[in-house]
């Protein structure tokens, strides 16, 4: 597509439409590679227009890791993939000091964090110092090498995966650490044609995925920037507010029946989340402004890992997705 020139000679911008195109073709090209999982790649792209993290969970296979290393392919921009292990020290993902014997001084050897893409492959494999190192990384957008402290290039976005089997050797993410991405996707299995269509891929050994970037940096940026210029109502933004106050305290909206069986609500990064992400939800449909339906859509992604349940709630059956539901039919937008 060829940008008209402004009057300094220079590319004129690009309208809403035009990002609205590229944001399809994304779409297209990740679909060359993965198959069924636009609801994944959806989500993963509001993550990074509105620059929060995302949490993968699924069983493994889902192609989880394939959809994030294909979607970085899609985008002009450095990627860095990780695999947690148990051996992994904070070193390995942030760097180090390293002495150089021939100038006797010593050197910063960066680490892989220093990258606009992470993928923390398998997170809950590692220990908790070193979940802690991206996690602090990921929230301050910068990390400290010995006695210096180096900003992260922006945009920079965490995609951490983990599968909820094989749960022996693995420390969970503690609650107050999983708070900060901003969505936690639930990845389920294929639909039957779907799967038919990746049995039909992969069996032929000859099929090669091959994917072309349509995003450069400039591109997010000037996205993030629309998006952050949708309108949302007051009457909305107070809805929002009702939505993470119920969690907290069911039995003020006529939810008593789920009040003994939660321990903590969400935390107000919630509020935060629930804002930017209906904001992009109305961008990607091509609307200027959010409906009710925007938050709702991803309500469940943002709140679910934040609510805290007891273990009377999980003796009596009683998930977190039920009182979410229940919350979006309870409450009222007045």
């Amino acid at each position: 597509m060829s940008l008209s020139l402004s009057a300094s000679g220079q590319p004129a911008a690009l309208q809403p439409e035009d990002y609205q195109q590229k944001i399809k073709q994304v779409f297209a090209e990740v679909g060359k590679v993965v198959v069924g999982q636009q609801y994944m790649v959806n989500r993963l792209l509001i993550g990074l227009f509105t620059g929060g993290h995302i949490l993968l969970e699924g069983v493994p296979g889902l192609a989880k890791t394939l959809t994030i290393s294909t979607l970085s392919k899609v985008l002009y921009l450095p990627f860095q993939r990780v695999q947690f292990t148990p051996d992994l020290l904070p070193s390995d993902l942030v760097g180090t000091m390293i002495y150089n014997q021939n100038q006797s001084v010593f050197e910063v050897k960066k680490g892989p964090i220093f990258s606009n893409l992470v993928l923390a492959d398998e997170v809950n494999r590692s220990p908790a110092k070193v979940q802690s190192a991206l996690l602090e990384a990921m929230q301050e957008k910068q990390v400290t090498i010995g006695e210096t402290t180096y900003p992260l290039d922006l945009p920079f976005l965490v995609l951490a995966t983990q599968n909820p089997v094989e749960q022996e050797g693995t420390y969970p993410l503690p609650e107050a650490q999983v708070d900060r991405f901003m969505m936690k996707i639930y990845v389920d299995y294929l639909k039957k044609a779907d799967e038919l269509e990746v049995m039909r891929r992969m069996a032929n050994l000859s099929y090669v995925g091959d994917v072309s970037p349509v995003l450069t940096k400039e591109d997010i940026f000037g996205i993030r920037s629309l998006i952050n210029q949708v309108q949302i109502s007051e009457t909305l933004e107070k809805y929002i507010i009702e939505l993470v106050f119920a969690t907290r305290k069911p039995a003020d909206y006529d939810l008593a029946e789920y009040a003994q069986y939660v321990q903590f609500g969400v935390s107000p990064r919630a509020s935060i989340a629930l804002h930017r992400a209906a904001k992009a939800v109305a961008f990607f449909d091509e609307r200027d402004y959010v409906l009710p339906e925007d938050i709702k859509e991803v309500a469940k992604d943002v709140l679910n890992h934040r609510i805290l349940l007891n273990y009377e709630a999980e003796a009596d059956g009683v998930r977190t997705a039920d009182l979410i539901e229940a919350i979006l039919r309870k409450v009222p937008i007045s």
